[in-house]
């Protein structure tokens, strides 16, 4: 027995804290229900087939669930647990959420799933309960009803999706904004859309219209509520395609020129560092770092003589070259509703304009360039000095940095300069771009998302054009 102890796996301990109160929570609150309302099986109203029925509703709806892209899923439980509150004594529902939900997962991670279901389902039953005790009325209209279905949905909906945050968070240390934008922020219309149904399952099931069972009834719901699924599960795929689609894209801009390494994640680590130290908020870190991967993804369209010609480019040919901004954004496009927001359309775009006006393509200047793109065109800037170009030398990290500050007020943001000075003296692993290369190639050092791709052989964004035209 001490033995199996020993083997027993463990999360994280503030992963384990997190489900140890989850769990406590659910216990001590459920029998407080119970003592209060009182216990018995079968509750008021229901038969031992009424609870293998619903018993049998709530381990279906596990099972049909859909992964969602950082380890969660989302499920019609909501629906069913809700019904039950209608129908039941408050202590009901969480019980038999908490029971008959479909296994699989590690033993703790069960545990968690298991207990903030119930819990976010002994929430919204009290929610339901207050509305019954104390009924809202509008003029000739009872509202109670809805008003208490409506916040017992949202209850359900802030408890259960906050504690799968808080968990996801805890665990992989991906940040809480970015959690909600990729596994939840697109359910929230269709999840209260259908919590009406939960109502109508409720009524159906109180009053039979079929056969006198109004378990019919909530068969015959199961239909559309099968096929609703789908839109989830394709929304899922759908973002599943788009990081695909742009991992082959970033391989093929690799394969087009492999004299510069791991370029982009490079400028991704700067940029993040810098907006990690400026907003003091790791979601806009993150988020500025996705939007750096992608920064030069218009290179894609740029014919391959000219982004490795190694002699001077002419005013024609750097124009094209120049193009990669425009057409990185237009690439893009299609997935601006669906996948990416406006942080990295603005770094893609924007990411080559000066301080002073004579950047490209919109020759924006000072705080007309969004602050996104600043950060980003500083920490392409540096890693284009010192990767070298096949038509110049690199620089020392001391020579760019040099270059760096001469430009502030120039080229660069003066405030971005000054934190970006302040980093580079920390001494970070991208200070120093061999290191930087031994570290991110060893057996696990790739990024996960997006994968690498390369810099092309382009001009450092502090010379306009080093190959034909002067300062």
């Amino acid at each position: 027995m001490l033995q199996k102890l020993r083997r027993l796996e463990l999360p994280p301990p503030k992963v384990l804290a997190l489900i140890s109160a989850v769990f406590v929570s659910f216990l001590l609150l459920e029998g407080y229900l119970i003592l209060h309302y009182g216990f018995s099986l079968p509750p008021p109203g229901f038969s031992w087939f009424d609870l293998l029925f619903w018993a049998a509703l709530v381990f279906w709806s596990v099972r049909v669930e859909i992964r969602l892209p950082l380890s969660a899923s989302m499920s019609h439980l909501f629906l069913f647990a809700l019904a039950l509150v209608v129908l039941t004594p408050p202590w009901f529902a969480p019980l038999w959420v908490f029971l008959f939900q479909s296994s699989g997962n590690r033993w703790y991670k069960q545990l968690f799933n298991r207990s903030q279901d119930a819990l976010a389902t002994l929430a919204a039953a009290l929610v339901w309960q207050f509305f019954q005790a104390n009924p809202f009325i509008l003029g000739t209209f009872n509202l109670s009803s809805g008003a208490g279905i409506s916040l017992a949905s949202v209850t359900f909906f802030a408890i259960n999706i906050s504690l799968m945050t808080l968990v996801i968070h805890l665990a992989s240390g991906t940040p809480i904004r970015e959690i909600w934008r990729k596994n939840y922020g697109w359910l929230v219309a269709s999840y209260f859309l259908l919590s009406p149904f939960a109502l109508l399952m409720a009524q159906a099931y109180k009053t039979p219209l079929i056969g006198g069972w109004g378990g019919w009834t909530i068969l015959f719901f199961l239909v559309p509520l099968y096929y609703s699924r789908f839109y989830w599960d394709e929304k899922v795929r759908l973002e599943q395609a788009f990081d695909t689609t742009l991992e082959v894209l970033m391989h093929a801009l690799e394969a087009k020129e492999r004299e510069t390494r791991l370029h982009s994640e490079r400028v991704a680590d700067i940029a993040s560092d810098i907006a990690r130290a400026l907003y003091q908020d790791e979601a806009k870190a993150q988020e500025i770092y996705r939007a750096a991967r992608l920064h030069d993804i218009g290179k894609i369209g740029i014919p391959e003589a000219l982004l490795l010609k190694p002699d001077k480019l002419t005013p024609e040919e750097y124009r094209i070259v120049q193009s990669h901004t425009t057409k990185g954004a237009e690439l893009l496009k299609p997935a601006e509703k669906v996948a990416f927001g406006p942080v990295v359309y603005n770094v893609i775009l924007h990411h080559h304009e000066r301080w002073d006006g004579r950047g490209y393509p919109k020759e924006l200047a000072g705080h007309e360039i969004p602050e996104e793109a600043r950060i980003v065109g500083l920490a392409d800037a540096y890693e284009a000095m010192t990767a070298g170009r096949p038509y110049r030398p690199a620089k020392s990290s001391e020579e760019a940095l040099n270059e760096i500050q001469s430009l502030s007020g120039i080229q660069f943001d003066p405030k971005l300069v000054k934190l970006f000075t302040q980093l580079w003296h920390a001494n970070p692993i991208w200070r120093d771009r061999e290191a930087y290369l031994k570290a991110k190639e060893g057996p696990l050092s790739r990024s996960t998302w997006p994968q690498p791709y390369s810099e092309s052989a382009s001009p450092s964004p502090s010379e306009p054009n080093p190959r034909t035209l002067g300062e």
